[in-house]
């Protein structure tokens, strides 16, 4: 398999796309972001929390002082896969990320 099927193979996999949580189990805080890929984007932040580096610096400071123990990674709503798989979800993403903002 060359590179040309692998993306293609890789754009047309079936991966959970929409909005997720991290919540704060200790004082009830949570830091609600989208993704196309929601397992991968748990496990970056998963990684930059564990580090130190994490850009939401109060988020990073926070799991610091009560441990990972004390944070839940939640799915609040998946898209649904299109037909179409050059379909961008950005939108669709987005509009349900300021949703559940609200």
């Amino acid at each position: 398999m060359d590179k040309r099927e692998i993306k293609i193979e890789y754009k047309q996999s079936k991966r959970q796309m929409g909005v997720y949580q991290i919540r704060n189990l200790v004082n009830g805080k949570i830091f609600i972001g989208g993704s196309k890929n929601i397992p991968a984007k748990f496990n970056s932040h998963q990684f930059t929390l564990e580090i130190g580096s994490h850009i939401k610096r109060k988020l990073q400071d926070e799991y610091k002082q009560f441990g990972k123990e004390n944070f839940a990674f939640e799915i609040l709503e998946l898209v649904k896969p299109k037909e179409d798989p050059a379909y961008d979800y950005s939108y669709d993403i987005k509009s349900l990320e300021k949703v559940w903002l609200e």
